[in-house]
């Protein structure tokens, strides 16, 4: 393995944009942890699948330990695992609020700090956590507290962090989709959700890799929240 350069983590890897987010750094000769709950071993000798919750302490630092074991080192995590539910803030139970904290919140912490923890060493590396459009542009049509309560707080830290390690090498970014084309949204809503943004369309899995690639080469951007809402951060 010694011929690929760089190392990335990427969580909730298994569908979706964390899928094609492991795709988009294996093309770039990258080597990649991928995990997830449920992830199955990889044919791909450069990707090294980690199975478990990373809301578990344990989970978390096993994701990184095994990803130095196995490639070196950790130059990239991308805090992509997340979970989102839409009700009415009444509605929300104890199990849906503890799901998300720990997920969002818990898992954001606990990976993070191993993940940094490695960079520090080399005094270079690279954070990058998916959040959400809603946490500065709430929408009357999709009550949301739990993911503005959780990725809000993601978002915040992402500048703290930022500035914290700004003369470290260690750069911390996120990137705020609007409603993304996956197989969470059946087709029947499409035409609702593709309203909800100025440009009249739904964002694709493409559009969020592409923001991670160009954050992950644009070496003097720190503490940026880059949206990828198709106008929705912008107004209505």
């Amino acid at each position: 393995m010694a011929s690929i350069r760089k190392v990335a983590v990427v969580t909730g890897a298994s569908q979706g944009i964390g899928a094609a987010l492991v795709a988009a750094y294996r093309e770039r000769g990258w080597a990649v942890v991928a995990n997830a709950r449920t992830i199955k071993p990889s044919a791909d000798e450069g990707v090294l699948a980690v199975a478990g919750d990373i809301g578990d302490r344990e989970v978390a630092a096993r994701v990184i330990s095994q990803g130095i074991a196995r490639f070196g080192r950790i130059d990239t995590l991308v805090n992509n695992a997340g979970i989102f539910i839409a009700k009415p803030f009444t509605q929300y139970t104890p199990e849906d609020f503890l799901a998300v904290l720990n997920t969002n919140l818990a898992g954001f912490f606990h990976i993070s700090q191993f993940a940094i923890a490695d960079m520090e060493k080399r005094n270079a590396g690279h954070v990058v956590s998916i959040t959400t459009s809603l946490v500065g542009n709430a929408n009357s049509n999709v009550p949301s507290v739990l993911a503005s309560l959780t990725k809000g707080g993601v978002d915040a830290a992402t500048r703290s962090l930022a500035i914290e390690y700004a003369k470290r090498g260690i750069r911390v970014n996120a990137i705020a989709p609007g409603i993304i084309k996956t197989p969470m949204h059946g087709v029947e809503s499409h035409a609702t959700l593709a309203g909800l943004h100025p440009v009249g369309r739904m964002g694709e899995i493409a559009d969020i890799v592409e923001a991670a690639l160009y954050l992950e080469s644009a070496g003097f951007v720190t503490g940026e929240t880059l949206h990828v809402d198709g106008g929705q951060s912008a107004g209505h």
